[in-house]
């Protein structure tokens, strides 16, 4: 990969997607529109190219980057934007105040529906494929993170949406039980199988920093 080229990413089409909610068993559908994501998490090189940081605890240039908090992934993705000639999604204010502008053309998180709905890519089951074929966890991953794109992609493409390393989201997890927590979603590679869902929502405060949650960037298209 060149050292100045942003992370590949795939056109997703628009659609509804049906969410659910394992503790409340609230179900809620969501219209979402076309967008571009990344066909596979952030990488350590990519990461680094951009922030000149590794802050992984396995090293590896097409590791996907983890250790990193929703913090530092907005920050990547507005550095990620300006040095493409972009302008910025998010603006940061005092006291951890964020605002994300809709109409910017820059790199940004998948909210949670966008997220759900690339995963799918147009199945309605648990996972789109058997697991072993599509993901990296406990049950094949010798409990240590792998190269991304190792696995089978899903119909549009997309990589390791399934375990590997739970992803950063841009929305609020649950804000009456959990406060500012934001949501994770995929599983990791060191879940169970029955983490690695593609319902399956977490979430974490936002300055987390663990060896089994990285991200995946969007823009509008």
């Amino acid at each position: 990969m060149p050292t100045d080229a942003a992370p590949s990413l795939v056109a997703v089409p628009s659609g509804t997607v049906t969410m659910t909610d394992s503790r409340t068993r609230r179900s809620w559908s969501a219209d979402v529109a076309a967008i571009e994501i990344a066909a596979y998490p952030l990488t350590q090189e990519e990461y680094a190219q951009v922030t000149g940081l590794r802050p992984a605890a396995t090293l590896g240039a097409r590791l996907p980057v983890e250790g990193v908090s929703w913090w530092d992934a907005i920050r990547f993705c507005n550095a990620l934007s300006e040095r493409a000639g972009l302008t910025p999604v998010y603006r940061l204010g005092a006291d951890e105040a964020i605002v994300w502008d809709p109409a910017a053309e820059g790199y940004r998180l998948p909210t949670e529906a966008e997220w759900e709905h690339s995963c799918r890519a147009g199945t309605a089951g648990p996972r789109y494929g058997d697991l072993d074929e599509i993901a990296w966890y406990r049950g094949n991953s010798d409990e240590h993170p792998h190269d991304v794109g190792g696995k089978q992609p899903n119909a549009w493409g997309l990589y390791d949406t399934l375990g590997s390393v739970w992803e950063w989201c841009w929305d609020f997890a649950d804000p009456e039980r959990y406060g500012t927590y934001r949501a994770l979603r995929g599983g990791g590679w060191f879940d169970q199988h029955w983490s690695c869902r593609a319902s399956v929502r977490r979430g974490s405060y936002p300055g987390l920093q663990i060896d089994d949650v990285g991200f995946r960037i969007a823009r509008n298209s």
